[in-house]
Order: structure tokens, then C-alpha cells, then sequence
């Protein structure tokens, strides 16, 4: 079997009282697609920033390409390409000058203006950076991580700002340097998007990895694939009315709404109509979905996910 490209033992980050990551154990495969999914505070951007070698662990052992850092760093780092959640560039550079500025620091990288047609910016190679938008910065920093051809791509959020039509370019983007053989770490806290474009993630909650595997294969994990989800327009039901009708595997709120999941519709749904009948329930909205890996994250948890 193959190295991994980045290996995690035992990883703790504390800051005084706070445990940020708390013994954290990963093998991420070379080749894959990976994410960090979890929560905002979850400990996703400390465990990048170790991996990357901007903090130092509290304990444990990171492993990245073969090596850990304090053996050959400059050589390291040339191999690895990093988009951070926040990236601050010089106001009085353009575009295509901070991206040759990147270009520079690996010994083999891409042609600047390449890279910045492939994130989307070519219109706006000639701005000033401090005419950009918020998701034009966005990529303008993918752009610096890309343009060194690495062997290891690490992106933290890197979607946030971007509208739809980007994110889904984005992803079409990742998805080509993965088949060029790039390793590609990404966390995110945006279960949608994880779920379209990554091989394997990581559920994340208060510094502790919760589970690992494709989203397809979590999704499976759980007792009930369905999801019925009821809005009422006028009357009320108790949970445990509707958790005794056959086949229901969990009952929860959200946002005003039943999510009932499910095992099989066709027994589930009719009980559940016949339910709301018998107890004069009028419904608003009822639609029936396939479980998502926020479900799982729910299931694992017992709480509903925090993706403010």
C-alpha cells in the first residue's frame, strides 16, 4: 500500500484551558479528495495550520508527504499549496503580479496567467487587489495555491463568499488536479458541499473526530435513509406519537418542522398522513428526501449542526 500523504497521531493543540484538537488520529490516502467537515470551532483551521506547519501540536505526531516538519521545511513547503480562510494581499499589486510573486517561490510552478483563467479571474488581472470582492479574494488565494503545482492542496473554507455558480466551478476545479494525481485537504462546514466532491471526510466536533469514511458509506451507516420533513399549518403533534408509528427510526425539531426519519416510505408516510388525519393536523409542507451527512452529523451528536 501507497504512504499516506498526511498522517495524524495522537494530535492535541490546547490554548491554556481550551482544547482546540483533542487526540486526533487520521490517515489521509495519496490521491484523494478529503474533508474536514464540521461545525465553525470545531477545530478544523488549528488541525490545517499544524498540517501546514504554521502552529506547532501541544502532542502528537503529524506526518506530511513522508516527513515532519523541523527536517527539511523549505523543501516541504514547496510540495504543498495552501489557501487559508483569510488571505491578506498588498493593495498596491495586481493581480497577475501577486500570483507571478507566488509562482516565484517554488522551484517548478504553472504559468501565473494560466492559473488565473482557471479560477476565473482573467478580467481581472489587471485590478489592483484592493478592488476585488470578497469571492474574487477567495480566489485570487486559490489561485497562489495552485500556481506552484503542488503535490499536496490544502484549502481552508474555501468556498466562503463564493455565490453558487463559483462554488460549483470550484468544485469542477478541484476535481481536475485531483485527477493529476494532487492530494487535496479541504475543510469545510458546508455538509452540501463535502458531500459532492469528497472521496472520504472526517466529521469534527470540539476538537475530536466523530467518524471517517465517504459520505455515501456514513449516510449508510445510519439506521433510517429517509427523511420526512412536516411543517404544519395549523394543530401539533407530540414526538412520541409520531416515534411509535412503524418503521421511524428518530423524531427531532427544527426551525418550526417534524424531521422524521424514516425506513420505508411506503409504510412510514401513509401512518404518518393517517396520524396527522386522526389528531385534526393541518400540513403546510411535507416533503420526503434521502438522508444527508447532516443527519449523520445529528446522529452522532444528538444536536442539530451549527453551520453559523
Amino acid at each position: 500500500m501507497r504512504e499516506p500523504a498526511i498522517s495524524l497521531r495522537g494530535l492535541v493543540k490546547r490554548y491554556d484551558a481550551v482544547v482546540a484538537v483533542d487526540s486526533l488520529n487520521l490517515d489521509i490516502r495519496a490521491g484523494e479528495c478529503f474533508g474536514l467537515l464540521g461545525p465553525n470551532g470545531a477545530g478544523k483551521t488549528t488541525t490545517l495550520e499544524i498540517l501546514v506547519g504554521l502552529q506547532s501540536a501541544t502532542a502528537g505526531q503529524v506526518t506530511v508527504l513522508g516527513r515532519g516538519w523541523g527536517e527539511d521545511d523549505r523543501s516541504l513547503r514547496s510540495r504543498i499549496g495552501v489557501s487559508l480562510q483569510e488571505t491578506r494581499f498588498p493593495e498596491r499589486l495586481k493581480v497577475s503580479e501577486v500570483v507571478a510573486l507566488f509562482a516565484s517561490f517554488y522551484p517548478k510552478s504553472r504559468d501565473p496567467l494560466s492559473v488565473i483563467r482557471e479560477v476565473g479571474l482573467a478580467e481581472k488581472a489587471g485590478a489592483w487587489t484592493s478592488k476585488l470582492s470578497g469571492g474574487q479574494r477567495q480566489r485570487l488565494a486559490l489561485a497562489c495555491a495552485l500556481v506552484g503545482d503542488p503535490e499536496l492542496l490544502v484549502l481552508d473554507e474555501p468556498t466562503t463568499g463564493l455565490d453558487p455558480q463559483a462554488r460549483l466551478a470550484f468544485g469542477d476545479s478541484i476535481l481536475s488536479y485531483q485527477e493529476r494525481g494532487c492530494t487535496i485537504l479541504v475543510s469545510t462546514h458546508s455538509m452540501e458541499e463535502a458531500q459532492r466532491i469528497c472521496d472520504r471526510v472526517a466529521i469534527i466536533d470540539r476538537g475530536k473526530v466523530l467518524a471517517v469514511g465517504s459520505p455515501g458509506d456514513l449516510i449508510a451507516s445510519l439506521d433510517a435513509n429517509l427523511v420526512v420533513e412536516v411543517e404544519m399549518a395549523e394543530g401539533d403533534i407530540g414526538d412520541e406519537a409520531v416515534r411509535e408509528l412503524a418503521g421511524v427510526s428518530s423524531v427531532r425539531r427544527e426551525n418550526g418542522a417534524i424531521l422524521v426519519s424514516i425506513r420505508e416510505a411506503h409504510i412510514t408516510v401513509p401512518a404518518l398522513l393517517d396520524l396527522f388525519r386522526a389528531r385534526s393536523v393541518v400540513l403546510a409542507h411535507l416533503t420526503l428526501r434521502q438522508a444527508t451527512l447532516e443527519d449523520v452529523y445529528v446522529s452522532l451528536t444528538g444536536r442539530k449542526y451549527r453551520d453559523e
